[in-house]
């Protein structure tokens, strides 16, 4: 897939192109919200589509959890080795590459005779494309935008679509199969690939790609499998805890190798695949635990709520998916409103304000789902939740990519969307295994104070942030080789 030719124009000396001069901003934007969006859609419309995929295809529930598992650890797998190729082959190109192997697996999932197929289309192809095509956004959207402000407002509209995605993923995934079929889903998919490939043609990347730059294939094979490891142990935490922690002591294990392995590449001189001065930014690391937690509340709330309403109040996935839209409302609210937010407000105070009013949605759900039996008594909890997490996911990505130059821009998406997909599973795993022990009304409040808990310790590394976060300054051209609500299954984190 070849770039626009001719060199970018620059706006200022590293290069960069302004995204209101070629790109075309609102394109540009569009693009990427949208690929976002259709990631998150992806990893919840997924679930309410169980039953029907298992009877079409004739295999069992558990064989199309299988193939949901097995997405979730490719892109685990390939997520931060993902993120380094776009230093070496160009953020539009692997960002165009993701999108037709991800197009290419939705059609073919759409067209699946058997489970198999299924497997090959939606867990292999789509997982390979996701982590292709995201770490590109959050890089692009740090490039083109170089100020704090333009910047929120511009990751207010990625996170607002990708939540949106995430918590409409049920309801119009529900809608696609109920009046068409399962496979339609897919086809849309491929369908808003379509629009996104279309959209993407004026995008300009902002810094060339070296190809004279190595890939640590070593390290590549060692986080792949430490990360699955871990993945696969939180996914046990539901069926054996003996088995969970056997699995996260080995992914420990090959991800501390994974570390000394970098850390001796490091002192030869050579590249490793994740700069070890990555994690020596605090203001980094802290904005990594906000977003590990904030995907955590989001994905393990959507996976409670969506388990008590349909286990316990015997709610369809077209019903669920209907309460599911005041926490989406409640995220666009905020989400759309990230650049006003941020000229007004420290980036610290926007991500404590959402664990806030996410903690105080809990609350309420808590009380208000205990004692009353109408579907209205879920509303309030979960549009304060909405408008918490609205409010804090756009300044908690803006505070990690803002915190490194854009040589490490590669490394640092990679390394933050993983951060996040494992929050997003921890949350489920935590959640599913509480409920396991029987879904009862103790249960789903246990699982929820659970989780409450924990956002008390994204609140508390919130509160550790500095008070202003801005970004490094311009550095100089770099030296070669310089350093989704679903139903009551494990959905897929974007």
């Amino acid at each position: 897939m070849a770039e626009r030719a001719g060199p970018p124009q620059p706006d200022r000396p590293t290069g960069r192109t302004r995204p209101t001069e070629r790109s075309g901003p609102k394109r540009v934007l569009a693009a990427l919200a949208l690929a976002q969006f259709i990631c998150s859609f992806a990893g919840s419309n997924m679930n309410v589509m169980i039953n029907d995929i298992s009877e079409d295809l004739d295999t069992t529930v558990q064989g199309v959890q299988v193939a949901i598992t097995i997405f979730l650890l490719v892109m685990a797998a390939l997520m931060i080795p993902g993120g380094k190729l776009t230093d070496r082959y160009g953020r539009k190109r692997c960002f165009l590459a993701g999108l037709v192997v991800y197009a290419i697996g939705a059609l073919l999932s759409a067209a699946a005779p058997g489970l198999g197929v299924l497997i090959l289309g939606n867990s292999i192809l789509e997982g390979i494309g996701t982590a292709l095509l995201i770490p590109p956004v959050y890089i692009l959207t740090t490039l083109l935008y170089p100020d704090v402000t333009s910047r929120a407002r511009a990751f207010g509209v990625i996170m607002a679509l990708g939540g949106v995605g995430a918590a409409a993923g049920p309801l119009i995934g529900g809608l696609i199969t109920t009046v068409i079929s399962w496979r339609a889903a897919f086809v849309f998919q491929a369908l808003v690939i379509a629009v996104i490939v279309f959209l993407s043609r004026r995008i300009d990347d902002p810094l060339p790609p070296d190809r004279t730059r190595p890939f640590d294939i070593t390290g590549a094979v060692l986080s792949a499998v430490g990360l699955v490891l871990v993945v696969m142990g939180i996914l046990a935490a539901d069926d054996n805890v003996w088995l969970m922690i056997a699995l996260l002591a080995a992914g420990a294990l090959v991800l501390a190798w994974f570390f000394r392995s970098a850390r001796a590449k490091e002192a030869s001189g050579r590249e490793p695949l994740l700069s070890l001065s990555l994690f020596r930014n605090r203001t980094s690391d802290l904005g990594l635990v906000t977003q590990n937690v904030q995907w955590l509340l989001l994905m393990g709330t959507s996976f409670t709520v969506a388990a008590y309403l349909q286990v316990v109040r015997g709610y369809d996935a077209v019903q669920t998916g209907v309460v599911f839209t005041a926490a989406t409302l409640g995220l666009l609210a905020t989400s759309l409103s990230a650049e006003r937010l941020a000229r007004r407000h420290p980036q610290r105070t926007l991500i404590m304000t959402g664990f806030a009013m996410s903690l105080a949605g809990v609350a309420v759900l808590i009380v208000l789902a205990g004692s009353f039996s109408t579907a209205w008594a879920f509303v309030p909890g979960l549009l304060l939740i909405g408008l918490g997490l609205g409010a804090m996911l756009t300044p908690s990505v803006n505070v990690v990519q803002s915190s490194f130059p854009e040589e490490q821009q590669g490394e640092i998406s990679g390394l933050s969307r993983s951060v996040s997909n494992l929050g997003s599973s921890f949350g489920t795993a935590i959640a599913g295994t509480i409920l396991v022990a029987g879904l009862s009304k103790g249960a789903y409040a246990a699982a929820m104070i659970t989780l409450a808990a924990i956002g008390l310790g994204g609140l508390a590394a919130a509160a550790l942030l500095p008070r202003e976060t801005t970004p490094p300054s311009p550095p100089s051209p770099p030296a070669p080789h310089a350093t989704t609500p679903p139903t009551p299954r494990t959905p897929r984190p974007r």
